[in-house]
């Protein structure tokens, strides 16, 4: 459906991912979410911390856009209590060696290394040490438990999702569906390297 009595507000999403082309932000997408007016975008893919320069360069852009069109954003990841999708800052991790053939067991390799650690995860994943997120991360809504770390091949409601085509091809990236919308890009990095790279 289109038109302004089908569609939540559009015009500021679009104004900002062509300004962060304009300015060289590796943004990759844009699209409608579950809740009334909650949209999202991707940035990506980037390599290693410059993730967290391209997003914080967005978020800031975003925030100029949004005084253009007299909207307000919210990183909240429960902006609205009740049943409603919350929001997350979902993140795709590839080294080279899951790229390669064989992959998908270098893949496999760190979910059990993540999993080990999915206490530190949680409270790395958003700036109140895990708290803003606990509001979204239910078990319901797409969600996996934030007591609880689970992953699958193409499952929404995991902590850790293989993408279907991932398995299949057996190699590629995996995706952390655990970040909070909210969340310190940099800290993410930080944490996702320590864990699987450098056994911290």
């Amino acid at each position: 459906s289109s038109g302004i009595n089908a569609e939540w507000p559009l015009r500021p999403g679009e104004a900002h991912y062509r300004a962060c082309m304009y300015a060289g932000i590796m943004i990759a997408g844009s699209n409608a979410e579950v809740m009334p007016s909650q949209w999202e975008y991707q940035v990506g893919p980037c390599e290693g911390i410059t993730m967290g320069d391209h997003l914080w360069v967005s978020r800031w852009i975003l925030s100029r856009i949004a005084e253009e069109f007299n909207v307000v954003i919210s990183y909240d990841p429960k902006p609205i209590p009740g049943d409603w999708n919350g929001a997350g800052c979902h993140t795709n991790i590839s080294t080279l060696a899951m790229r390669e053939e064989g992959g998908l067991e270098k893949i496999y390799e760190a979910i059990e290394l993540m999993g080990k650690k999915h206490e530190e995860h949680i409270h790395d994943y958003d700036p109140s040490g895990g708290e803003d997120n606990k509001r979204r991360l239910t078990g319901l809504h797409e969600t996996a438990s934030f007591e609880k770390f689970n992953f699958g091949v193409a499952h929404r409601g995991a902590s850790i999702r293989i993408p279907r085509q991932v398995a299949a091809d057996g190699k590629g990236y995996f995706e952390d569906r655990r970040p909070s919308s909210n969340a310190d890009p940099y800290v993410v990095t930080d944490r996702i390297v320590r864990t699987i790279c450098l056994g911290e």
